[in-house]
């Protein structure tokens, strides 16, 4: 067919890489098909684009002028259109050159890629409602880059969850569900995309580093047996599947890609399968038994070999000249890096933007032994994590015991309510009896919780850690409605319990252990209170002094300074004036004091406030640091 496919993630930050677009990358490429994948600013591709049809019309009119070299240059000017940027080039000063660049500048700001666009087929994937703007700019965006847009794919856990609005906003019916029937993209094709293996080359085409990487990313169950009203899997998943099979998977991306350390699955609960042990057994041959160890794969055979497939020229002649570059820092020897620098400056094979993949080729001989001098890869520890974590009303003796068989890390158990408390103690004590010792787990609030629900869910879950010996990460998560039409575009949602000020706080406290509390009884109660009066006393006290607590909080540093001799106890103590005077007030003046901090605004003309004594206490909210220093 050779269509030209391009694939987008909206520029959003991404823990994970985008499987359905990995998975349609695959299928394009199968049909023969020229696939480009792009995540950044929209404009900046549009510029690329006017960019690539200027450096492809100056080679054929000036041939003897290496025009690659001056991307960048161009670039920049087709974007900014500053002359000045042109000057620093005396190949700029042609009249004749001048008069071309100019007029694709023109063309860039009559935005002639819209008007004559290239691409066949666009797809863009969605994530969380509350990317609901950037997304919805970029599929209005990406929509006029393809010719037709009847043929413009919008699909992904937002298309699914608000398939109408997403229609209204940008007149493209998208996607819902999961790409699991033959001819979902191409009528009359046999293939199943949601089944095919990943394309992992499309990473390589973006300068954006997911932090999740290396790993192989996988289902090898879909769905979830519990209908749990938070939660938005049942209709992206609405059929549970009790099996995917990993092993032809995994084979394809090892041929392919190369071995990759982990193995992450982003199963809803694999302990509701009827194939349990099947799963984990196949993990096992997979070689993620427990105590499996990887050598990493040689990245430059992967690309030389992909390029000699022309499998994704774009993204391994950009992967070589990373290659490039890490080989020269890592050569000892100065006289062989100038060497190697000026066979790759000789080449052109510097830059992705001025590097071929003949040239690259040509420079097989030279590079293949000097990876190897320079790249000595060690035995690391393989891990599985099943991401999206187990349920522990399902936790046994008996599917511990055969989950510690392979290389588990860390153990992800939902703890989304108080009242699961018992159930989830015992899950724990399960895992660690049967050797699991590195655990995690999510807990949800702002749902239908209070906030000392919160509070006890991580103090269990220290105390447990002390007790079992074990490690255990806590990871509060804020819950978020996805079909209020009052909520699903923001993250405004407040629950019937908490305020936002409440929410705040909590949120200043997670900024500072960067979203996850561990192990250390001390740890936790200088975060979070060592009873749930001091708890209370946090969510109502002053961010700045939240964050700043050892600076501001003379109980605090007293208590530090009694079991560490170095802590000096000696400060201001500016949180304990706030607490004193919240507490003086009469109890309607405090009613009416808390009613204006549950707003958290406290910026002038944001609340109504006649009282000096709640104004006095006011004042607290009001502080910066620097005010606070003063």
């Amino acid at each position: 067919m050779n269509r030209k496919v391009l694939l987008i993630e909206p520029n959003y930050k991404n823990k994970y890489p985008p499987m359905g677009l990995m998975k349609i990358a695959t299928y394009y490429r199968m049909q023969g098909d020229d696939v480009r994948f792009y995540k950044g600013d929209l404009k900046d591709l549009a510029t690329d684009l006017i960019c690539e049809d200027l450096i492809n019309h100056l080679e054929l009119v000036y041939p003897e002028v290496f025009w690659k070299e001056y991307y960048p240059t161009l670039f920049q000017f087709i974007k900014i259109g500053r002359y000045s940027i042109l000057e620093e080039y005396e190949i700029f000063s042609s009249d004749d050159v001048l008069k071309i660049v100019k007029d694709f500048r023109k063309r860039y700001r009559d935005k002639e890629y819209f008007k004559k666009p290239r691409f066949d087929k666009v797809g863009i994937t969605t994530l969380f409602t509350f990317y609901w703007d950037i997304t919805i700019n970029t599929i209005n965006f990406a929509k006029q880059l393809c010719k037709d847009e009847k043929d413009v794919m919008v699909g992904g856990i937002m298309s699914t969850l608000l398939s109408d609005e997403i229609y209204e906003a940008t007149k493209i019916h998208p996607f819902e569900g999961l790409l699991d029937k033959p001819g979902a993209i191409d009528p009359g094709d046999d293939l199943i995309i949601d089944r095919l293996p990943l394309d992992y080359s499309i990473l390589d085409e973006i300068d954006y580093v997911y932090p999740a990487n290396n790993a192989y990313f996988a289902y090898m169950t879909r769905g979830c047996v519990n209908q749990c009203k938070f939660c938005a899997v049942p209709r992206l998943e609405p059929q549970y599947c009790d099996y995917i099979s990993l092993k032809e998977q995994i084979k394809i991306t090892n041929e392919r890609f190369g071995e990759q350390k982990d193995l992450l699955l982003l199963d809803n609960n694999v302990l509701a399968s009827k194939c349990y042990n099947q799963i984990i057994d196949e993990i096992k041959e997979c070689g993620f038994e427990k105590g499996a160890t990887y050598t990493a794969p040689n990245e430059y055979e992967i690309t030389i070999r992909n390029l000699k497939d022309s499998y994704n020229d774009r993204a391994y002649i950009r992967k070589a000249v990373k290659i490039y570059k890490d080989i020269i820092d890592r050569l000892k020897n100065d006289e062989e890096k100038i060497h190697l620098y000026t066979k790759f400056e000789e080449k052109h094979c510097l830059h992705y933007y001025t590097a071929t993949k003949e040239a690259i080729l040509e420079l097989d001989e030279v590079v293949c032994p000097l990876y190897k001098k320079t790249h000595k890869p060690s035995r690391r520890k393989r891990i599985v994590d099943f991401n999206q974590g187990i349920d522990s009303r399902l936790i046994t003796d008996v599917n511990m015991k055969k989950l510690s068989e392979v290389n588990i890390y860390p153990l992800r158990i939902a703890f989304d309510h108080w009242k699961f408390h018992d159930i989830y103690e015992q899950s724990i004590r399960t895992a660690v009896n049967s050797g699991i010792k590195n655990l995690s787990n999510y807990l949800l609030y702002n749902f239908d919780d209070k906030p000392e629900d919160l509070y006890y869910r991580i103090e269990m879950n220290v105390r447990l850690c002390e007790e079992l010996d074990a490690s255990i990460y806590s990871f509060p998560m804020k819950y978020h409605p996805i079909n209020d039409p009052k909520f699903f575009k923001n993250r405004d949602f407040i629950g019937k319990h908490w305020n936002r000020k409440f929410i705040r706080a909590v949120q200043a406290v997670l900024n500072s252990t960067k979203g996850k509390i561990g192990r250390g009884k001390d740890f936790f109660e200088e975060a979070f209170g060592s009873d749930i009066d001091e708890f209370h006393k946090i969510l109502w006290m002053p961010e700045t002094f939240i964050i700043y607590r050892r600076q501001y909080d003379a109980n605090l540093r007293a208590k530090l300074a009694e079991k560490y001799t170095n802590h000096s106890d000696k400060d201001c103590n500016l949180t304990n004036e706030w607490w004193d005077k919240f507490n003086a007030l009469a109890p309607e003046k405090l009613e009416q004091a808390k009613q204006i901090i549950a707003l958290n605004k406290f910026k002038e003309g944001e609340y109504q406030c006649d009282d000096a004594d709640i104004e006095e206490v006011l004042w607290y909210y009001k502080t910066t640091r620097d005010d606070a220093e003063k």
